[in-house]
């Protein structure tokens, strides 16, 4: 039996190490399924699980845990950059400018009453009392590479002796996730909305969106240019959406393709949105009397995987689906999250579409969309690698900001990020086929985050209870709630009263700002359409670069 003994206490052995990491993994996993009120707290009780094992001894070298802990960071935080990298530049569309403009001041108000909590409640010449307070800040955001980014940032100005921010991090965690839904309730009550008039709203604005109608015309080619041109450049040069659905050459009926040559006296019929009629027509030619549409074909449903690069940001709006195309998109799936297909939502590179409508109509769309789909799923190992390579380099270069003892630096945690939205957005330009399936992304993901939580949890772990249950636990927790909620009661009201947002468009750009799935998944379940989902997709990538950034500039500003 003594080597079953001397695998739990041998820390210097590379089973005891692996086996403490299996144990806290398994079991912080399976205790994260546990649902209190509805609302479980996922992979982040890896966290306490470690909390729990450094306390009690079973524990490995801190070289080694801190190894663990940065690898598991990058990998975390890079995966998240090419997940929102697509994204990223197009949220910032006309209500996409407000929506983050309002979540920046939610962010900058976090930073705000963390401070007033620590003048108020803490002992300022205490020099660990700032460093706990910003882990109290990310728990209370419930923003995990915040923490570690700020983590990070300690280590570079306290050494060794960095404080276990981790603790107040554990302390306001669990109060963040129930106080965001909420306050989100709270917005409700403050601004007296009634959901079933939210709804009809929505209803009604996609209604609107939605009253384009189709407009057929057969053409005949007259326009000396197009001879020996392309349907396809014939379309861009265009510049605007539509389909031939047949074309008769020579007395030929065929349905046409992008790389169908027009030629002179060619007939067509085109379908294209009522108002693009006209521009249509007078650079191809003029209309006909004749009728050469074949029988409907029918019905198909197929889900087609959006991997054409140039579609990113394009709105279902602006695409016509439905009057030019003639299908209906029905649902939308990205990373692994449902999507109503409304008008205003924006397609990005690996959203997988269901496309339902007359075969030929479908495979159009599939052509437009890209949908190389072995393509995707082979695994883009070198361009990840690649990328965290560029982002250790970026985020290791100095940047000399006056008043500052020491030059900032993005670190580990900012330049991978940074780097991975660059290629995530660009990547295609320099043929780095950057898209992973998204299992895979969640895969290499959660692995990155679970190996971050387990290393911060164990190394915590030992100064756990004095820090907390004899010291400010209680405090932490207090500071947390305020922090959680007091941004959200000032910038939900404001957002539905000044901006006039739609409150579930509130609710799901709320989530988004705190990165929180628990609070999405509330305000999915109070609204039957997207809404919520579009303002949380809208926020969450400049949220989440914001709350790594703002980490490392609060510790290596203030922190000193």
């Amino acid at each position: 039996m003594e080597w079953l003994v001397q695998l739990f206490t041998n820390n210097e052995s590379v089973a005891h190490i692996a086996l403490l990491y299996a144990v806290v993994i398994a079991i912080g996993v399976y205790l994260g399924k546990i649902k209190v009120a509805g609302v479980s707290l996922g992979v982040t009780f890896v966290l306490f699980a470690g909390i729990v094992a450094g306390h009690i001894g079973f524990t490995a070298p801190v070289d080694i845990l801190t190894f663990i802990q940065d690898f598991g960071l990058i990998l975390f935080v890079f995966m998240i950059g090419l997940q929102v990298g697509p994204g990223f530049f197009e949220s910032f569309g006309t209500a996409g400018v407000k929506l983050n403009g309002l979540a920046a001041t939610m962010i900058l108000l976090n930073i705000l009453v963390m401070f007033g909590c620590y003048f108020v409640f803490f002992d300022t010449n205490d020099n660990s009392s700032l460093p706990m307070m910003v882990g109290t800040l990310y728990g209370a955001v419930t923003n995990t590479p915040g923490l570690g980014a700020a983590n990070e940032a300690l280590g570079s100005v306290y050494g060794d002796n960095a404080p276990q921010i981790a603790s107040a991090y554990a302390c306001a965690y669990p109060l963040g996730v129930l106080g965001i839904i909420g306050a989100i309730i709270l917005i409700r009550l403050i601004c007296k909305i009634k959901l079933e008039k939210e709804e009809e709203e929505l209803t009604a604005r996609e209604g609107a969106s939605s009253k384009q109608k189709p407009y057929k015309m057969h053409l005949e080619v007259t326009n000396k240019y197009l001879e020996g041109k392309t349907l396809l450049q014939v379309h861009d040069f265009l510049n605007r959406d539509f389909v031939v659905s047949r074309l008769v050459h020579e007395g030929e009926l065929s349905i046409p393709n992008r790389n169908t040559v027009f030629h002179l006296g060619d007939q067509m019929l085109i379908v294209c949105a009522e108002a693009d009629q006209e521009a249509i027509m007078a650079f191809i030619g003029p209309k006909l009397d004749i009728d050469f549409e074949q029988q409907d074909q029918p019905l198909v449903s197929k889900r087609i995987v959006v991997t054409n690069p140039h579609i990113n940001g394009k709105s279902f709006g602006q695409m016509h689906f439905s009057s030019v195309y003639g299908v209906n998109v029905t649902r939308v799936t990205r990373h692994g999250m449902e999507l109503f297909a409304s008008p205003s939502l924006p397609l990005q590179v690996g959203d997988r579409i269901m496309v339902v409508g007359p075969e030929d109509a479908v495979d159009r769309v599939a052509n437009k969309m890209g949908n190389s789909i072995k393509r995707l799923d082979a695994p883009n190992i070198a361009t990840i690698f690649v990328g965290i390579i560029l982002g250790i380099v970026f985020g290791s270069l100095p940047i000399a900001i006056p008043g500052m003892p020491v030059p900032l630096k993005l670190g580990i945690a900012g330049g991978p990020l940074i780097i991975a939205i660059l290629i995530g957005r660009y990547g295609y330009k320099i043929k780095l086929v950057t898209y992973t399936t998204t299992s895979a992304n969640m895969m290499l993901r959660e692995i990155g985050l679970v190996l971050f939580l387990a290393s911060v949890g164990i190394k915590a772990g030992a100064g756990f209870y004095n820090t907390v249950v004899e010291g400010d636990g209680l405090l932490y927790v207090l500071a947390g709630f305020l922090i959680t909620i007091i941004p959200i009661l000032i910038v939900g009201p404001i957002a539905r009263m000044k901006f006039k947002f739609n409150y579930f468009t509130i609710a799901g750009m709320v989530a988004g700002t705190y990165t929180d799935p628990p609070a999405l998944a509330y305000s999915n379940s109070i609204c039957s359409k997207e809404a919520p989902a579009v303002g949380y997709s809208t926020v969450y990538p400049l949220s989440m670069f914001l709350r790594i950034l703002t980490a490392q500039l609060v510790v290596l500003f203030f922190c000193q």
